[in-house]
């Protein structure tokens, strides 16, 4: 196998690096800048060029950091490697790794739908395809994203119309980008954001990427006068839901923006007053195209619904299987070993 899944993260032993690694190894290379792909700790990183600044405000300046564009290759060991856009947020790669003749990709996360704030996925034909499995059940079908943002804009336009401020909870990178770039064609009124979400909007507009103007979300203007919220929509990431910090904003409709909100149940019970379906994860459609696109031999799915996937691969002629972790020993690949 050129890629084996361990404890440790995906390990590609032709090349000695591992995938988006679960603790500190000797040679990283990253897939995309969150914070459960992009752990501290490393000795060297590797990552998309238009990955490189997320990265570093993800893991600190003083890390030693590779950066490629993408479709270029390079040699890891015996193991040639490139890095092709996954369309999940900026940056987001998918790895093709080639050792004597034989392909395969690890796909990170992916999507397959329009989403102007990052790369477009790039379908890389492959002998193995290692795809994610996130929403990997027939229900999760998503509506066009511009679907999702018209509700957005029209519910904000609603509460605005009742004197209510609008606090929309999704996650800090990629999907609040993501709402700020779709809001551009229904309206130049500003946003406002929490801390957590600005300082990585920023580094998308550095990027180039157009987004909607923003404003902090903080109690009182810089000459002390007390900010009415009431005609405002507030992003902020889902931890801030049912803290102290949304009390600033008085009277309020709350709204959680995120695949899971396909099922109307979820919305209920985690207590948000409206849902939007708007998902950086390929769903069921999206995975079965991706997978007969790459025209791989053999599927390997990882994190999510594996079962139901492998199952519904196997039955139309696939052959396919979960990817498990294993306990693997090696020379060199942990951080404190090997070369320098």
């Amino acid at each position: 196998m050129i890629v084996e899944a361990t404890h440790e993260g995906f390990y590609c032993r032709a090349g000695d690096f591992y995938i988006d690694p679960k603790s500190p190894v000797r040679q990283a290379v990253l897939t995309h800048a969150h914070s459960d792909h992009a752990r501290a700790g490393s000795r060297r990183y590797i990552t998309s060029d238009s990955s490189k600044e997320l990265t570093i405000k993800r893991l600190g300046e003083g890390i030693e950091l590779s950066t490629f564009p993408f479709g270029a290759t390079f040699k890891l060991g015996k193991a040639t490697v490139s890095l092709h856009p996954a369309g999940h947020i900026l940056g987001s790669s998918q790895v093709r790794i080639e050792v004597d003749g034989e392909v395969w990709v690890v796909s990170g996360d992916y999507k397959r739908d329009d989403d102007p704030t990052c790369e477009r996925f790039e379908v890389v034909k492959c002998d193995t395809f290692v795809t994610e499995a996130t929403f990997a059940l027939p229900i999760y079908n998503w509506p066009e994203a511009s679907t999702s943002i018209n509700e957005i804009f029209d519910w904000w336009m609603k509460n605005r119309s009742n004197a209510k401020a609008s606090i929309l909870f999704c996650y800090s990178l990629g999907k609040a980008q993501r709402v700020l770039g779709g809001l551009l064609a229904h309206t130049n009124q500003p946003a406002r954001l929490h801390g957590a979400i600005a300082p990585l909007t920023k580094i998308y507009r550095e990027a180039g990427i157009p987004l909607l103007e923003t404003l902090p979300a903080t109690i009182c203007t810089n000459d002390g006068d007390k900010i009415d919220f009431s005609q405002d929509l507030i992003i902020a990431p889902p931890g801030a839901n049912g803290t102290s910090w949304i009390k600033r904003f008085g009277k309020c409709s709350t709204a959680l923006c995120s695949g899971w909100m396909q099922i109307r149940g979820n919305r209920r019970r985690r207590g948000y007053d409206r849902g939007f379906v708007l998902s950086d994860h390929a769903d069921w459609k999206g995975l079965i195209k991706t997978i007969k696109e790459t025209q791989a031999n053999r599927i390997l799915a990882v994190h999510g619904r594996t079962d139901v996937l492998v199952k519904y691969l196997r039955e139309n002629g696939y052959e396919a299987e979960e990817m498990k972790p294993c306990r693997l020993h090696t020379k060199g690949s942990k951080a404190g070993g090997g070369d320098k």
